[in-house]
């Protein structure tokens, strides 16, 4: 008699260690076999087709950010930030908070942005071996938004410590964990605080710009204020750090690429597009469904959570060609590394340009790199994806 052997049934945990480690076999899995799938451990659909998820990004009348935009939400931040606001409220601080990051232009950030990546870089000298994320890119970004902000620098170390712990879940509870939360409330209580002082003495900075940016008579409210930085914060230290790894990531694995970069720098700006596309750090975010949704056979309720798998839909195939191949020449404008539709990334133009920054720096005095360790220890995050470190040795 034949033996019958059944295939296993397929699972999606996006708090596996498996999964931050390399999602992209489960991500094709999803993409042919379940596009429309119900993860038991995350307790939310997963949607992970470009065009699926595009759609979504685009109707946020019936996938909505009002409950949260993280796959783990924080108490109380859903609502009061770009990320987790539906229009017309969404349209309002999109609004105010554009017109506060237009007055200061992008051009002041490239000189301090260039210094600390000089000052950085300078410190790692005579390192044979350098933790590219330790040793610069969460230097770099913490640097970016203390300057941006005005923060007071005896803080830095505690900021990015707690911004660190935002970004992260618990892999065993599947939940943000009690370090987690204390850690956004820290974080919370530390931009009050910061709101509270600017507001009595504003600068010419970011966070004054928030206090004051006026459309008809209309201003950010405090709590909005809050938590904008607060989010900003995480982000712009975290989320945006872990991409420069990512980019590191790719450029030490396809050496090719990096000597590219070295011989023209004008190619940087096109290594970004294709590393956001091919391995970025911005994995997953969640809508809640505000109706019934039939789709691929399947029919999520409303009230139901769906996971947008970002960095699934980069390599969907219907989408790109060869999407498995990491290609600088690709020109890969329609990527969703940050996102699509009406919440689209506000900051993506200072992350793009603060990476471009920190690689040409990067590459004029370490040109050529290997990584150390086959074997990384990823960021726990069910939204992230990024190393803890990554370990580069310089060539020679």
């Amino acid at each position: 008699m034949a033996t019958v052997i059944e295939r296993p049934a397929f699972r999606f945990d996006p708090y596996s260690p498996a999964t931050d480690a390399d999602p992209f076999p489960a991500y094709k899995t999803l993409r042919d076999e379940y596009p429309c799938f119900w993860s038991e451990e995350a307790g939310k659909w997963v949607l992970s087709r470009y065009s699926d998820v595009l759609n979504a990004l685009q109707d946020w009348r019936t996938y909505s950010s009002a409950q949260g935009n993280l796959v783990d939400e924080f108490p109380g931040r859903a609502g009061s930030t770009l990320g987790s606001s539906d229009p017309p409220r969404h349209d309002r601080l999109r609004a105010l908070i554009q017109s506060a990051v237009t007055k200061r232009a992008l051009e002041h950030i490239v000189e301090p942005a260039r210094a600390a990546a000089r000052a950085h870089l300078a410190a790692i000298a005579d390192k044979p071996v350098f933790d590219l994320v330790g040793d610069y890119t969460s230097k770099l970004t913490v640097d970016l938004l203390f300057y941006l902000f005005a923060l007071p620098e005896e803080n830095a170390d505690l900021v990015r410590h707690n911004a660190v712990l935002m970004v992260q879940t618990d892999p065993v509870t599947r939940k943000k964990g009690p370090e987690h939360l204390a850690a956004f409330h820290w974080m919370a209580d530390y931009a009050e605080k910061l709101v509270a002082a600017r507001k009595a003495n504003p600068g010419d900075d970011l966070l004054s710009n928030f206090i004051t940016a006026e459309i008809d008579g209309e201003k950010l409210l405090d709590k909005e204020v809050q938590l904008t930085v607060t989010t900003l914060i995480m982000a712009g230290i975290e989320s945006l750090s872990g991409f420069m790894a990512m980019f590191g990531l790719n450029l030490a694995d396809y050496p090719e690429a990096r000597r590219a970069l070295v011989a023209d720098p004008s190619l940087i700006p096109d290594a970004i597009e294709e590393s956001l596309r091919f391995n970025t750090s911005a994995q997953r975010f969640k809508r809640t469904l505000t109706r019934d949704v039939e789709l691929h056979g399947q029919v999520m309720k409303a009230g139901d959570a769906v996971i947008l798998a970002y960095g699934s839909a980069n390599r969907d195939e219907r989408m790109f060609d060869n999407p498995d191949v990491y290609d600088i020449t690709r020109k890969a404008k329609r990527h969703l590394g940050f996102g699509g539709g009406v919440h689209a990334c506000l900051g993506s133009m200072i992350g793009r340009l603060a990476t471009q920054i920190a690689y040409e720096e990067l590459l004029k005095v370490v040109p050529d790199f290997t990584r150390v360790d086959e074997k990384l220890d990823w960021v726990s995050s069910s939204n992230f994806r990024s190393p803890k470190a990554l370990r580069l040795k310089k060539a020679g």
